[in-house]
């Protein structure tokens, strides 16, 4: 994980991803953008300044949500770098409280939000349900499951209530984050899953990439990982999945937003829209910020970290909707979906587009 932090020198001067760094964007202070972040960094490992408050309201800033990596034609592993920076300065107790009071909660319940059901049932497919998904927006669970039910699919529930090991590697704890991973695996391997739906996007990177490359680990090579929304739309390209359109959305503009990680999964970007066409009967509003562009809301770590920016974060999504002529907004992912209707104080409704898809699914 520390070979990364050398991305730190290669980014303090570089601007390539000024332009789609979303907590420069809602802040407007060039020392919380990428260059910004890692120059700091960098002068700290210099020795020309220390850890004190300004510089680690700095260092916490980093949403971690891939939009400079998404933009950096030479891939600098930031979000890496700042996670691995991080643990150095968790080791030296310098961590705010609040930073350690969650880090805490995860290592002693594996969740950040709730509780842990350890998984009971086995199958050849499985759903990653996830911390958010089961203890935030469980309705999002039930639509996933009932859908895929549909499809002829028998997925049994895994990782409810879970930390996949993404908040705790952010925050700067690999260890934990290496424990809560491993739990992960096992409670798969227990549970004989081969084929593995991942309902959220975190989730999916973190088993993907965060794994391999932040925390030295490898995804079992019998367990294939697969996007629930990919699936999704294969399902209904092929006809096994029979999905009736609203009536009359066009005289009420209903938008799809890019979940948080969305930059880091660029295969989903069509097949989410394939989604919203069948449910709509049309394409969806698109957002200015969308697609490879697109912003997190304040989902990530950094709730924790810098929680005052995650809510810029998500209001800013929430006005981009507004903006352009939204009355409903869709998402599938439950850590996206609970932040914007916490967040939401405008005349625009927040709807799962799962919910929304089991709501007109036609019997087959």
């Amino acid at each position: 994980m520390n070979t990364a932090i050398n991305a730190i020198e290669n980014c303090r001067f570089c601007l390539m991803c000024r332009h789609v760094a979303p907590v420069g964007h809602v802040t407007h202070n060039e020392s919380l953008t990428p260059h910004g972040i890692a120059l700091v960094a960098s002068m700290q490992r210099r020795g020309n300044h220390p850890w004190n408050a300004s510089a680690l309201d700095v260092l916490y800033a980093e949403p971690d949500g891939g939009n400079c990596r998404a933009h950096c034609v030479t891939d600098q592993p930031l979000p890496a770098a700042i996670a691995a920076i991080r643990a150095e300065v968790a080791a030296e107790g310098l961590a705010p409280a609040a930073i350690t009071q969650v880090h805490d909660q995860i290592l002693k319940n594996h969740s950040a939000f709730g509780s842990y059901q350890p998984a009971t049932l086995q199958g050849e497919w499985g759903v990653f349900v996830g911390d958010t998904g089961f203890n935030l927006a469980s309705s999002t669970m039930e639509a996933a499951r009932s859908l895929l039910a549909a499809c002829k699919v028998d997925a049994v529930p895994v990782g409810c209530g879970l930390d996949s090991g993404f908040i705790p590697c952010s925050l700067g704890y690999p260890d934990t984050a290496r424990q809560q991973a491993q739990l992960c695996m096992d409670e798969l391997q227990g549970a004989g899953v081969k084929k593995l739906l991942v309902l959220s996007p975190q989730d999916l990177f973190a088993f993907r990439q965060v794994y391999e490359e932040r925390l030295g680990l490898s995804w079992p090579e019998e367990i294939v990982l697969i996007d629930l929304v990919d699936f999704l739309a294969d399902q209904i390209r092929e006809g096994r999945l029979r999905i009736k359109p609203l009536t009359k959305t066009k005289e009420h503009p209903t938008a799809y937003v890019d979940p948080t990680h969305a930059v880091r999964l660029p295969a989903r970007f069509n097949s989410a829209r394939i989604l919203c066409e069948a449910t709509l009967g049309h394409p969806p509003l698109e957002l200015f910020w969308r697609r490879e562009r697109a912003h997190p809301v304040g989902s990530t770590a950094i709730q924790f970290t810098r929680p005052e920016i995650g809510v810029q974060l998500t209001e800013s999504r929430l006005q981009d909707a507004v903006s352009r002529g939204a009355q409903t907004l869709l998402c599938d992912d439950p850590a996206t979906l609970y932040e914007l209707g916490l967040r939401n104080k405008y005349p625009l409704k927040v709807q799962c587009l799962y919910e929304l898809l089991l709501a007109q699914l036609l019997e087959s």
